[in-house]
């Protein structure tokens, strides 16, 4: 713990808030709340914690906090700032899913569809569902009870649907806003839960169609109720009263917490989610953030009721939410609970062992990897290769390894431009100085240790670029290649020596993993740009050939040399026109 950190632990109020907690670049890599800031913020520092605990306090080089005046208000303003500054210590919620909705249009000839977007158009919305599936299912019950129209614009005669009794047919018919209201009126019914006062109704038309001898109309009631039964009664109604309504439980285990929340509509548990990560304040309060977060998500969307432990703050979640809050202590609702949390349970202990094994090989590896090396943990690594054949078409590549993982959307790939012939040494400084002079003008993340795929000569042409022209201090190493082509030896020091590393260790399969990464990465784009100037060489200067005419002469004869043995009588048969072909002719020979 530094001076610092000692001097304004001291001056902590014992009032409520939220701490943000900085990196040795300023970085805020933890957002949390408190009641008492004071007891909170010390806890960090003091008595024992489990391992990704100690990694977070082991980076903390300095914290400010805000104080509010009330619970309510840390939570919000914490969940605020995780937002803003979206810190690799907390959970920030992503959710890419887009719920299915059953659409009622507002028309003049009304249209039964699904949709993921809800519009302002007037039109009726039920949902949303949780797969497509489900949505697609009712609504194709819902056509074969209701002959609402199915096409988008009214054709000049009548359809399939029309021939199948799916349709009124108004493109032909007058159908009177009667007949169509009180098929809405039905439809809203059976989606708002009234399914099973239709399946009645439909009962009593069959039983009378049956009695009036119209055995044929009997049998569509009948087919009509039947796939009622088979799409709406297939899942165990969990429920009588037919209310949305989502069901949340909680483990926490090892300091990682599981949140199972249960989608249950129209009385029917339709689906779940599932959320694991760490977590580093106390469980309640986590939860609690995560409940908030959770219906943040654009596609989250709260229901009538919530179900939530007894062990939660009832009052704070429903300030929080908005939406009536029930924590159920006996009957069904309080099994639903139980249920939500029995699961949470198994899905922790079924997932630690991968999370085990997964952290050993990357965050682990990383720590390990700062201890050999005597520096910092090297939380995000960047690392560069060089790829030419004989000086031609020169490239470079960076790869961005983040606590031991790829981060492929921070690759970047580099033409070199002011480097002529096969010199390593030279493309090496221009990347570096072009990478990090970007990294300084937009204020981007430092890397925390820099790999040369190469020996001393690359390694020291990037640290005289960083020191000597850019003025940063980062660790750079380099990393050798055996005979074979394999990872053997880690550079690093002043003067240069190898790092003791055990090669059935961790930390040596990553760096493996890191330079098979980059070697990938800056080969493939290398690859891309010759297989483009080798057909571009030949072709690209030739008047009328663009890239039409270019992949038509390669799909046709195969190959350059295949057209240099061509006459021109050939192109103009595959339609080249002559004097084009004639100039084709002439630039291929020349």
């Amino acid at each position: 713990m530094n001076e610092m950190i000692k001097n304004k632990l001291a001056l902590l109020p014992d009032q409520p808030g939220c701490y943000l907690m900085k990196d040795r670049q300023g970085t805020i890599i933890y957002v949390g709340k408190a009641k008492i800031l004071k007891n909170r913020v010390r806890s960090y520092f003091t008595g024992t914690h489990d391992g990704k605990t100690q990694r977070l306090v082991s980076e903390i080089e300095d914290f400010e906090y805000i104080v509010t005046s009330s619970n309510i208000e840390a939570l919000i303003l914490e969940m605020n700032l995780i937002k803003k500054h979206d810190p690799k210590y907390n959970v920030m919620l992503k959710d890419d899913k887009s719920y299915p909705y059953i659409k009622l249009t507002n028309e003049r000839h009304p249209r039964l569809i699904t949709t993921r977007k809800v519009k302002k158009d007037k039109a009726k919305y039920f949902g949303p569902y949780p797969n497509v599936q489900a949505a697609n299912e009712t609504k194709k019950l819902l056509d074969r009870i209701y002959p609402l129209r199915k096409c988008s614009t009214l054709p000049d005669r009548v359809c399939l649907y029309y021939h199948l009794g799916q349709c009124l047919a108004p493109c032909v018919n007058e159908v009177q806003e009667e007949t169509y209201q009180k098929m809405v009126d039905d439809i809203s019914r059976f989606l708002g839960g009234g399914y099973k006062e239709i399946k009645m109704d439909l009962t009593k038309k069959m039983e009378q169609a049956a009695e009036n001898l119209e055995f044929e109309r009997a049998k569509e009631f009948r087919d009509q109720i039947t796939h009622i039964e088979a799409t709406m009664e297939k899942q165990k109604i969990t429920m009588t009263d037919f209310t949305d309504r989502d069901v949340f439980g909680y483990s926490v285990d090892k300091g990682w917490m599981c949140v199972q929340v249960f989608f249950i509509r129209q009385g029917k548990l339709m689906e779940r989610d599932v959320s694991l990560f760490p977590i580093y304040d106390e469980p309640i309060d986590e939860f609690l953030t995560y409940l908030g977060q959770f219906y943040l998500l654009p596609n989250h969307f709260k229901p009538k009721e919530i179900l939530i432990p007894l062990d939660v703050d009832k009052e704070m979640a429903e300030q929080l939410l908005e939406v009536k809050i029930v924590q159920p202590k006996i009957g069904a609702k309080k099994d639903l609970v139980k249920l939500a949390e029995k699961n949470a349970s198994i899905a922790l202990k079924e997932k630690f062992s991968l999370i085990e094994k997964d952290e050993e090989r990357t965050i682990k590896a990383v720590d390990t990897l700062g201890e050999k090396m005597g520096i910092y943990t090297p939380h995000r690594i960047e690392a560069f290769d060089n790829s030419n054949i004989q000086g031609t078409d020169p490239v470079s590549a960076m790869i961005v390894f983040i606590d031991g993982k790829p981060e492929k959307k921070e690759y970047r790939k580099y033409k070199i431009k002011t480097v002529k012939g096969p010199d390593d040494y030279e493309s090496m400084r221009e990347v570096i100085r072009r990478r990090y002079s970007r990294v300084l003008k937009e204020g981007l993340p430092l890397a925390d240790l820099i790999i040369i795929d190469g020996g001393k000569g690359q390694i020291d042409a990037a640290k005289d670029v960083l020191e000597n022209e850019l003025g940063l201090e980062v660790p750079v190493a380099g990393l050798a290649k055996d005979d074979k082509h394999k990872t053997s030896l880690l550079l690093f020091g002043n003067p240069l020596e190898v790092v003791p590393l055990a090669r059935n260790s961790q930390e040596f399969y990553l760096l493996q993993r890191i330079q098979d990464e980059v070697h990938r990465f800056a080969i493939t784009f290398h690859r891309q740009l010759r297989g483009k100037s080798a057909f571009q060489s030949s072709l690209d200067n030739i008047q009328g050939i663009g890239e039409k005419r270019k992949k038509q002469l390669l799909k046709h004869f195969g190959s350059i040399k295949k057209m240099k043995e061509a006459t021109i009588e050939e192109f103009i048969e595959i339609g080249i026109p002559r004097n084009i072909a004639e100039n084709l002719k002439e630039g291929l020979e020349s």
